[in-house]
């Protein structure tokens, strides 16, 4: 699994490949607490190249929307393939976090910031 991060319009866009698993999860779960603790308070994740999630990166998923949401901060998922995002519905998390179909259209709903960082 690899991690990438790039500002967004209004966010922060952290790109995940590879399959998120027990074995990766702590990885995507640290990432994203950096994130947080750099200030971050607006996150698109882009999972168009994650083809597989278990239970320990939904975890990893719900921790950081719980710690977003209490700093008033959002975060988003985006480009969600197919088995994921059946994953995210039979688990009931995509009535929690907001899933969007590409990652410009998870940018162009978020609301504004004073930075562009998503700060």
């Amino acid at each position: 699994m690899q991690l990438s991060v790039r500002p967004g319009r209004g966010c922060t866009v952290l790109g995940v490949s590879g399959e998120l698993d027990m074995a990766t999860s702590p990885q995507l779960r640290e990432g994203l607490r950096r994130l947080i603790d750099g200030g971050d308070r607006q996150v698109v994740v882009d999972l168009a190249e994650v083809g597989f999630m278990d239970s320990s990166a939904l975890g990893a998923l719900v921790v950081t929307f719980k710690a977003l949401r209490e700093l008033d901060g959002r975060l988003s998922l985006a480009a969600v393939q197919p088995a994921v995002r059946s994953v995210l519905r039979v688990t009931s998390v995509d009535r929690a976090i907001q899933v969007y179909d590409t990652v410009q259209a998870a940018e162009a709903d978020m609301p504004p910031t004073d930075d562009a960082a998503g700060r």
